[in-house]
């Protein structure tokens, strides 16, 4: 389908929907603890030390729950079946939604501490989280055809991503009710059941004697493996810009010497803003190149040049580093499609497990990236300038020779299985 004749009534059906608006529940959950996590453990009486320490141990155990949940899902996906996965995830992670609203009164009640209790929801939030976006992009993958997926998974990354601007605003209303709507916004997507059917591709190999849902044998052979690794480092930058470039803004713009203070709930809400139009932008130029990955390629480009005229803005207005923000979520906007190739880059019997566990290696990537850029930091006298620079030099270079060890798979037909 070429863009001219892109009709919406051809894209937007009911998995679509169901897996976008699954997706908007997701990345609101996930960016707003990244907002309120800190008021709501002070609200709760504990006190933070200068370096956050308890806030970052109920991320920390949220990314593991991120990664746990990520194999846990994607296995379950080729084994089960797409629309388990899509809605057991939804489930699991509105139930945490709606505790972490509780959670002084469950802590009251279980006699468990309250930071205990508040991880302990954290890393089943996260379980939940990592399942939704693979499942969903599996199962739109493999219902829609091979010229329209691309519009398929567009959409559900872009409307997904808004749910992070959703999460900026609601976080203003309180903590503990903005948990009640993530959750109630979950349940709420259960009564969209009706109307989704499991892929065909699926319910086809149940007869067959393949091996569905084995995560080892993603490493049977050499080839696979490195398929599987580059599928992975290709995304790379999308959490080193979202994770510390933007996680971090407050303290690069107090290093270029902006002028004025700058607030990271805007910074989080202006960078997912950007990157709704990014998702956008990335899936139409991939359809009209029909190339996924010479969009990506251009993005990758984008992003060196975002970066470049965002750590150089010195005395800028606080404007100007919005705008720089902005435009850096724009340039790791190839979300969409980096997650849609890695559903095109396996067989059926693999396609979930894949699908879901790269976003969520990607996401947990962030962990180590930020040792190299702390490491970096130190050693350059605490410079955030020239660390942003060098890691960014050095996580798109990988990204990008990754990218030319895969094959394109636009239009590839998506019938086959791994043996």
């Amino acid at each position: 389908m070429s863009l001219s004749n892109f009709k919406f009534k051809d894209v937007l059906n009911t998995a679509v929907v169901v897996a976008a608006l699954g997706y908007f529940v997701d990345v609101y959950d996930l960016v707003l603890f990244l907002i309120i996590g800190a008021k709501s453990l002070r609200d709760l009486g504990i006190v933070l030390d200068e370096k956050m320490s308890q806030f970052q141990y109920l991320l920390n155990l949220q990314m593991i729950g991120m990664l746990v949940g990520g194999l846990f899902w994607g296995i379950l996906g080729d084994k089960k079946g797409r629309l388990s996965v899509l809605f057991g995830s939804i489930i699991t992670y509105s139930m945490a939604n709606v505790a972490n609203g509780f959670v002084a009164e469950i802590a009251s009640v279980t006699h468990i501490p309250i930071l205990t209790t508040y991880a302990i929801l954290r890393f089943i939030a996260g379980l939940g989280l990592a399942g939704e976006l693979g499942a969903g992009v599996t199962l739109v993958s493999e219902t829609m055809s091979k010229e329209t997926r691309g519009y398929g998974t567009m959409l559900i990354a872009s409307i997904g991503v808004l749910g992070a601007v959703a999460a900026a605003l609601v976080s203003k209303i309180g903590w503990q009710l903005s948990y009640f709507i993530g959750g109630g916004l979950g349940f709420s997507l259960l009564l969209l059941r009706i109307g989704v059917f499991e892929s065909g591709m699926f319910s086809n190999i149940n007869n067959k004697q393949v091996k569905q849902g084995n995560f080892f044998f993603l490493f049977a052979s050499r080839e696979r493996a490195l398929r599987y690794i580059n599928s992975i480092l290709i995304g790379l930058p999308v959490w080193f810009i979202i994770g510390i470039l933007v996680g971090r803004a407050p303290k690069i713009a107090q290093a270029l010497y902006v002028r004025g203070e700058i607030d990271q709930g805007i910074c989080v809400m202006l960078c997912y803003t950007g990157l709704v139009f990014g998702d956008l932008g990335s899936g139409l130029l991939s359809q009209v190149l029909k190339s996924r990955k010479r969009a990506m390629l251009i993005f990758y480009a984008l992003c060196v040049l975002s970066v470049l005229v965002y750590l150089n803005i010195r005395g800028a207005s606080p404007a100007l580093f919005y705008t720089m923000i902005t435009c850096l979520g724009f340039s790791v906007g190839f979300w969409a499609i980096f997650v849609t190739g890695a559903s095109e880059q396996f067989g059926t019997n693999l396609r979930a497990t894949v699908t879901t566990t790269v976003p969520n290696f990607v996401r947990g990537s962030l962990v180590p990236i930020a040792i190299v850029f702390d490491m970096i930091y130190e050693h350059y006298d605490k410079n955030l300038i020239t660390a942003g620079l060098a890691v960014t030099l050095i996580v798109v270079t990988i990204a990008a020779l990754a990218l030319s060890g895969l094959k394109e798979t636009f239009g590839k037909d998506l019938d086959y299985l791994e043996k």
